[in-house]
């Protein structure tokens, strides 16, 4: 049982490639990132002493684009990591159909041990110290877990210093007041409700009849389960890193996320029963979105998924192993490469209006991100049934058939 997200990462790639027919070439450029850093950054803490910070940035492949990608900040950070994560950015990218390869990033880090003046020397540090490795062409970087509007600021800025003029494009996920773009911060999550959307259409299911469970409710999991409650679907359950909540009649999302933002988690929550993650994982439910870290379904608990659907929203949340179980049981999983694409389809947004200088407004925004799931999600289906194979299966075939005849046309083969 292997939960090594970048040896996942290549088995999902190589069953893919293996259906495609396309030959050990694409195989041997594709396996590994084209290009890795690893660096230390030297931060003085607030007690006054030094401590040096391992943090990571990996280039997949550039043949349709500029890389892309977003920097966690987490004590469990590992490069097997960073470079499964960039691997799902090139087929995210190419799935949605946007002009990027993958990148990631990553930082070995607690941000919720460290005051605001230490995260800000710690992500000037960082851009210091990759700044020959990204640019507007080369590599635009973005957030992930434990990043932020605010920390995109301050790398934009160290950037800027570094070049001497503004360089709004060289990072995304800024704040609107700084160069970033209107609905950037609900993208993930508006464009995981579009997919579910049409998931629902695909398998004649009313929204009004169904429910859903969401693990992780920070900045994705509470703007889906918003989402969810404007379509007419019922959050029975939501979760975080401390525990989750259950109630049959419904949850009021904004509510919910109320009370975490004054207590620091949704446990608690008046009128509801406390449940643990795994235990949200096993509901009975129509929908469930993972949406935390990933691994969270695995050949130990995929049999006792209950959920007619699984949108993915964190990278990675389901291993191959669980995967096979998954199909057995008919469940239909909705891969993070599409689900969560919504948050870099807006990046490229946010990157094409700072190269134009003329930014949109939040509803324009939001209406071109639909049409461009609502595309994916349907040229992923018909790829599935043509191939028939999994949906992920059939997602990975669109994406790396895109990559792959890009790099044939660069005379890469």
């Amino acid at each position: 049982m292997n939960h090594n997200p970048f040896k996942n990462a290549q088995k999902q790639f190589k069953t893919a490639l293996d259906i495609l027919e396309l030959g050990d070439d694409i195989y041997e450029i594709l396996k590994e990132p084209k290009e890795m850093m690893e660096v230390s950054i030297p931060v003085r803490m607030d007690n006054g002493k030094i401590k040096v910070f391992k943090g990571y940035r990996v280039r997949h492949n550039d043949a349709r684009g500029p890389t892309k990608g977003g920097i966690r900040f987490h004590p469990h950070v590992t490069l097997d990591e960073i470079k499964a994560l960039a691997t799902w950015m090139t087929w995210k990218c190419a799935v949605v159909g946007i002009p990027y390869g993958g990148a990631k990033g990553g930082v070995i880090c607690d941000p919720k041990k460290m005051s605001k003046g230490e995260l800000e020397q710690l992500s000037r540090g960082y851009i210091r110290a990759i700044a020959n490795f990204i640019g507007p062409e080369k590599d635009i970087p973005a957030p992930d877990v434990y990043t932020n509007p605010q920390i995109m600021a301050w790398m934009m800025d160290e950037f800027s210093k570094l070049k001497g003029y503004n360089v709004p494009s060289v990072i995304t996920g800024k704040p609107p007041e700084v160069f970033g773009s209107k609905g950037r911060g609900e993208a993930t999550g508006n464009g995981m409700a579009f997919i579910t959307r049409e998931v629902l259409k695909h398998l004649k299911m009313r929204p009004k009849k169904t429910n859903a469970a969401i693990q992780g409710y920070g900045k994705l999991g509470h703007i889906l389960a918003y989402r969810y409650a404007e379509m007419g679907i019922k959050v029975i359950a939501v979760s975080d890193s401390h525990g989750g909540i259950y109630s049959s009649r419904g949850l009021n999302p904004v509510k919910v996320y109320e009370h975490k933002k004054k207590t620091g988690s949704v446990v608690d929550f008046p009128g509801t029963k406390t449940i643990t993650n795994e235990e949200l994982l096993e509901l009975k439910c129509d929908v469930l979105a993972p949406c935390a870290l990933e691994n969270q379904i695995t050949a130990r608990n995929a049999d006792k998924i209950n959920a007619k659907v699984v949108v993915e929203g964190a990278n990675g949340p389901t291993t191959p192993e669980a995967d096979e179980i998954l199909n057995e049981k008919n469940t239909f999983v909705v891969p993070d490469i599409l689900a969560n694409a919504g948050g870099v389809t807006v990046s490229y947004f946010e990157w094409a209006q700072n190269r134009q200088g003329c930014y949109w407004q939040e509803d324009e925004v939001n209406a071109k991100l639909d049409r461009i799931m609502t595309r994916a999600f349907w040229e992923s289906v018909k790829t599935t049934e043509k191939y028939k194979v999994t949906m992920r299966t059939g997602t990975h075939i669109l994406a790396i058939k895109r990559v792959a005849d890009a790099m044939k046309l660069r005379g890469w083969i």
